[in-house]
């Protein structure tokens, strides 16, 4: 006889544990095998989600409905102001901003869209509106403008308070506001 390694000796001696030993080998090597899957998986399932963001971004996929519902209450419509000319659009502009003053319960007193600005040469539509709103409803009118559709700038924000002794009591309040919407052109 040859003289073997001790340990071929022992597993000569206990082939069990021969068995046990290369079983276990194989159960150490399906979990490293299994992780890295996952791991490879977890990849791909991240990849594809930022895929999917990145094409809903630039355009190129329509963002689903459930996502609309999932992010509460988004707005709906178009970022821009529409109309096929620029004085449809300070019209349209106008015609926001009034619905949105009458809305709170307010009235616009005078508005003056201004289509030559300085910002006109960028795309946007300018307006400066004067009304009357009660003082709680000043923060839902800003609001309003600001979160609806489409997407509306308020640039200026000049606030007068009720004058006193006017009969009523807490009055209304004089509101200068500057609102500014990005106008694409005509489609």
């Amino acid at each position: 006889m040859t003289n073997a390694h001790p340990i071929d000796r022992y597993l000569a001696r206990y082939p069990g544990v021969a068995t046990l030993a290369y079983a276990a080998l194989v159960v150490v090597l399906l979990m490293v095998g299994w992780s890295a899957l996952d791991g490879i998986y977890d990849r791909y399932v991240a990849f594809a989600a930022q895929s999917d963001l990145l094409d809903q971004l630039e355009g190129r996929k329509p963002v689903p409905a459930s996502a609309d519902t999932r992010a509460g209450s988004a707005p709906s419509g178009s970022p821009f102001l529409e109309g096929p000319t620029v004085t449809v659009a300070g019209a349209a502009l106008q015609q926001r901003v009034t619905a949105a003053v009458t809305k709170v319960g307010g009235n616009v007193l005078s508005s003056q869209v201004d289509l030559q600005g300085t910002q006109a040469k960028q795309g946007y539509v300018s307006l400066v509106a004067s009304c009357e709103v009660d003082q709680p409803a000043l923060q839902q009118l800003l609001y309003d403008l600001e979160a609806g559709m489409p997407f509306l700038f308020v640039d200026q924000l000049v606030v007068q308070a009720p004058q006193a002794g006017g009969g009523e009591e807490g009055g209304r309040m004089r509101v200068l506001l500057g609102v500014s919407g990005q106008w694409q052109g005509a489609h």
